[in-house]
């Protein structure tokens, strides 16, 4: 890095190459140890806080966004403080003004340095800039989780000692709606083996607090990994025909030009509005709904009895096979529940695609749990928040969550255990529409 030309006297500082700062080194972990350690006891001694105002950890912060701000002024000129090289290079220190910077652990007062032409620029603690990433990164996270603006503020001052207003909270969220639009708008792969959609219902202000569902599709791609297709909020009147249409559409538009397999739970009009967009697909109810949706029309000191018989149709070997024992199935308690045996006639010719799929294909389709993994963490942030002031903000949050990675949980997404014997099963049973894709 070179320094300003000389106007004057010591005209050679200003050819002067200076080396480039050596790379920091760090003490070995042992050592770094022993200093905290020693560094924490003399705080405990001395009765200080590791956090807020005054406390040990806001003071080392300071201390490093101090001196990281004078040595960049320092790299800027090309001359150490009170350095004879620095006379007449044309440009000089010129004081410091204060400036409050709010970080993980509480507030801290820097003195940011100024030069004397103006041109400094410092990128530890950039101009305007008054959060270090940390702290927005820790607000989007707890946003995540399903704490309100006020929520956030309070924990804030709680824990940290800092006055952070909701709105401010809210500014540093919505910094995440330009990222959340492009993820929902983002291309597909133009194949997805298995599609799997179902809905979770939230509340939601909209004049008045009523109960939506937020739709969630997720994809299984030709690599076996689970995605997160995208999140749609019903309309008030409920799902229809004409509201799926407008989803699929949106999919294909952004490159999905096949779906071999979509499972869901029965929702009104999907199926329509599968086969209009993707006419090859087969849609397969959610084994699973159809059972529970079966047992609320029985009494419980029949459900071990049902649920036998109805395990006997889902794992028959054959349609035929499954004919047979939906027929005693239908003999046996038709009379007794006839709601139950009615919802499996209705919803029989989108059941029965399922019983020709391998044992391997099978267990992929039989139920929704993929999502219903990631609706249990949707409606733990969503009975934290009570209900949410509108659809964005419905959809920030849900956004969030979906993309969390927590370390030693299962995350909803990822790759599915067995991929390639389920790859070599949907090859056969697909054929061409598979050779088709550049995998």
């Amino acid at each position: 890095m070179k320094s300003n030309e000389s106007s004057g006297a010591g005209a050679s500082a200003g050819d002067v190459e200076l080396a480039e700062p050596a790379p920091l080194v760090l003490p070995p972990d042992a050592e770094l140890a022993l200093v905290a350690d020693r560094l924490v006891g003399q705080a405990r001694a001395d009765g200080v806080a590791l956090t807020g105002e005054g406390g040990l950890l806001t003071g080392l912060i300071q201390r490093v966004l101090q001196g990281a701000l004078e040595a960049e002024l320092t790299d800027h000129l090309g001359y150490e403080l009170h350095a004879v090289e620095g006379r007449g290079t044309g440009n000089s220190r010129n004081g410091h003004y204060p400036k409050t910077v709010r970080t993980e652990v509480g507030d801290v007062r820097v003195e940011v340095p100024r030069d004397r032409n103006g041109s400094f620029e410092p990128v530890t603690v950039p101009v305007g800039q008054r959060r270090l990433s940390g702290l927005d990164q820790m607000v989007i996270s707890l946003y995540a989780k399903g704490l309100t603006t006020g929520d956030i503020a309070a924990h804030l001052f709680d824990v940290y000692d800092q006055h952070v207003d909701r709105s401010t909270v809210s500014r540093i969220t919505d910094a995440i709606v330009g990222d959340m639009e492009a993820w929902q708008s983002r291309p597909l792969d133009s194949v997805y083996p298995v599609v799997l959609v179902d809905g979770i219902r939230i509340k939601i202000r909209d004049g008045t607090v009523t109960n939506r569902t937020v739709y969630v599709v997720m994809g299984i791609n030709m690599d076996g990994e689970r995605d997160i297709l995208g999140l749609w909020v019903g309309p008030t009147g409920g799902e229809s025909a004409k509201f799926w249409l407008g989803v699929f559409s949106e999919l294909k538009n952004r490159g999905l030009g096949d779906v071999l397999v979509l499972c869901c739970d029965g929702l009104k009009g999907l199926p329509d509005a599968a086969r209009a967009t993707w006419p090859l697909v087969d849609v397969q109810l959610c084994v699973v709904h159809l059972v529970r949706n079966s047992l609320r029309f029985a009494s419980k000191q029949h459900w071990g009895q049902i649920t036998r018989q109805l395990k006997a149709i889902y794992t028959a070997p054959s349609l035929d096979a499954a004919d047979i024992a939906f027929a005693e199935f239908a003999e046996q308690w038709e009379t007794k529940y006839p709601a139950m045996v009615k919802s499996w006639r209705d919803t029989w010719p989108d059941f029965i695609p399922f019983l020709e799929f391998p044992v391997e294909l099978r267990k992929i389709v039989y139920s929704t749990n993929a999502i219903e993994s990631l609706n249990a963490r949707f409606r733990k942030a969503a009975v934290r928040r009570g209900h949410f002031p509108t659809e964005q903000a419905a959809i920030k949050v849900l956004y969030l969550t979906s993309i969390e990675r927590r370390k030693n949980r299962t995350n909803p997404t990822g790759r599915i255990n067995g991929w390639k014997a389920i790859l070599n099963t949907l090859t056969i049973h697909y054929g061409d529409r598979l050779a088709a894709t550049n995998h």
